[in-house]
């Protein structure tokens, strides 16, 4: 495969992976971009901090903001200001977040661009998400609509963006749902997630939480059997397909994101090694 696939590839922490962070620096090149994800429960300040340590390590901290759980629009300009005064406010992914019903005035992402705070604030570069194989709670139609809209809101306001895939485990619906994106005007750099190499029954619970289908046939085809639940699995298979038929033309800028599922050190030795 093509290795370019994975120049300026990407990690995704909690603010507890702080200390994984560490131990697996010398392995992560300097400079990836690093998404911090919400914990419920977490308070602002835990936030800035693990902010605080991924820029310290040398690396581009992105931290997630959760549309449907800021409470007040104080609470979203304090964290905004909060980013901004640690130098961590350049680089945000914003999402709406898991709530069913918002517990302040944010529905949606676009409502949290649609505020002028993220600018104001220092923000530079926005990632907003993507679902090649949908999402349990919105329809394809509603997806779709909201991530022309959030593309659209992202070039009103200068500035620049990517999108990130929800993880799969088949090629198939990742390659036709970028034609379809670029079919639609949206030609923002796409990353696409994968998920680190993990425990077979780990990568189950999250697939389902997630609202990934794993079909038998596309767990053979990514690597692991559904009948045998003990094994590790990575995404080697899963790359290699991307490279051998990802093309620039109908796909446009494609690079990858790993979910490392707390493992990040376990992951960035699997990237080197399958290097």
């Amino acid at each position: 495969m093509d290795p370019a696939l994975l120049d300026d590839f990407s990690l995704e922490m909690t603010g507890k992976d702080v200390p994984g962070l560490e131990e697996a620096c010398d392995s992560v090149p300097s400079g990836t971009r690093i998404n911090i994800t919400l914990l419920a429960g977490e308070d602002t300040r835990a936030r800035l901090a693990a902010a605080r340590a991924v820029k310290r390590l040398g690396f581009v901290p992105v931290p997630h903001i959760s549309a449907r759980r800021l409470p007040s629009r104080p609470a979203l300009e304090e964290f905004l200001a909060g980013l901004a005064a640690d130098g961590t406010a350049g680089n945000v992914f914003v999402v709406g977040g898991d709530p069913a019903r918002p517990e302040g005035p944010y529905e949606d992402a676009l409502a949290v661009l649609r505020t002028g705070l993220l600018r104001r604030h220092g923000v530079r570069h926005v990632g907003i998400a993507g679902y090649p194989e949908g999402h349990p709670g919105i329809t394809d139609r509603a997806l779709w609509s909201a991530l022309t809209d959030k593309a659209a809101a992202i070039g009103a306001s200068r500035f620049t963006g990517d999108v990130i895939t929800q993880f799969g485990f088949d090629v198939d619906p990742v390659l036709a749902w970028l034609e379809a994106l670029r079919a639609r005007g949206v030609h923002l750099p796409v990353r696409v997630g994968v998920p680190g190499p993990a425990g077979v029954r780990r990568l189950l619970r999250y697939a389902g939480r997630f609202g990934v289908g794993t079909s038998a046939s596309v767990a053979r085809k990514y690597g692991f059997s559904l009948t045998n639940l003990m094994g590790t699995a990575g995404p080697d298979r899963f790359l290699t397909a991307l490279a051998d038929r990802y093309d620039p033309a109908r796909h446009g800028t494609v690079k990858v994101h790993f979910y490392t599922f707390g493992g990040l050190r376990a992951t960035a030795d699997w990237i080197t090694r399958f290097r």
